[in-house]
């Protein structure tokens, strides 16, 4: 019976969470032969939603409670590492090269890991076990080749470093993280979420609304990598996995480093297709990657983050006197 769950559900990942009645209920998505290549995990289900069993007026749901039990009965990959980052810091593009061997599974910001973490937030429950289960059926061996699982993360999951930290005590926690001028330059030309206020709740990274109310859109997201960069420097003196990478060492560089870690052997053709996607942009694979130095003064309102991410720039030069990355 056990066997027969794990083959019916090892191509079905649960996608969508709802409430009906006062009953959580999780929706499912069928991935077929589907891959995880997509810079962003919703490009993926999109790609997934034309597919016949999906496309039934009758969708698959259940209740979300039978999902730690469904999990256990699939033959899964415990996560090699997850990637925190605090947004334009190249962590798209590394999980991109990470991910261009079949044996590696590479999850990018997945959205129902965001609606489970949200959960708890909102219920202040425990969502650990809703976590745990979805990373199982994410991490599905879904062919003979599968061997390692890297997550990237969405930046504000950093706040929920303890949990996850706690479910996986001896997975090693990257830390990537840029310039801050650099990151809001980013933003500037197209905001993510959590660069726009209200989108995200500023609980989550810290933030009264009330200090909030007199700030521009720039002041508001250097606010949120403050408390990034604050949440690096916690982590950093206390967790001996937890490893620290700068744009500015190269996406190649830090991959060879990530596979180090992670016991991947990479070859010079590996190598060098790496370079190749390299040059392209990581969000957008057909569009050559191309971004000038900024020379400008530094605004009041970047000093503080400035002060923190140099701090964690010390912190990550002893790590490489010791040896470590």
């Amino acid at each position: 019976m056990a066997e027969s769950i794990s083959l019916t559900l090892k191509d079905w990942i649960p996608y969508k969470l709802s409430e009906e009645n006062g009953n959580a209920l999780c929706r499912w998505l069928y991935l077929g032969d589907a891959q995880f290549i997509d810079p962003f995990f919703d490009e993926s289900y999109f790609k997934c939603m034309s597919l016949p069993n999906n496309s039934s007026v009758f969708r698959p749901v259940s209740g979300v409670e039978i999902l730690p039990e469904w999990s256990a009965q699939i033959e899964s990959i415990p996560p090699t590492a997850f990637i925190f980052h605090i947004s334009r810091c190249g962590s798209t593009l590394i999980a991109q090269l990470l991910g261009m061997d079949p044996s590696r599974i590479v999850l990018s910001e997945v959205p129902f890991f965001d609606e489970v973490l949200l959960k708890g937030f909102k219920e202040n429950v425990s969502v650990s076990q809703l976590l745990n289960a979805a990373i199982g059926f994410y991490g599905a061996k879904r062919n003979g080749q599968h061997s390692y699982l890297f997550i990237k993360t969405d930046s504000w999951h950093l706040h929920y470093y303890k949990q996850l930290r706690e479910l996986y005590p001896r997975v090693p926690f990257l830390l990537l993280y840029r310039r801050p001028d650099e990151v809001i330059r980013s933003h500037q030309k197209r905001r993510g979420t959590q660069a726009v206020p209200g989108l995200i709740d500023p609980a989550i990274f810290n933030l009264s609304k009330e200090g909030l109310v007199n700030l521009n859109m720039d002041e508001y997201l250097a606010r949120v990598l403050e408390s990034y960069f604050t949440s690096f420097l916690e982590i950093l003196k206390a967790d001996k996995l937890a490893v620290p990478f700068n744009y500015n060492e190269g996406a190649i560089n830090i991959v060879k480093k990530i596979a180090g870690l992670s016991g991947i052997s990479l070859n010079a053709g590996d190598v060098e297709a790496m370079k190749v996607r390299a040059s392209f942009h990581g969000k957008y694979p057909m569009e050559v990657f191309e971004e000038p130095a900024l020379n400008v003064l530094l605004p009041a309102y970047q000093e503080r983050v400035f002060e923190l991410y140099n701090e964690v720039e010390i912190m990550r030069a002893v790590w490489g006197k010791l040896g470590q990355v």
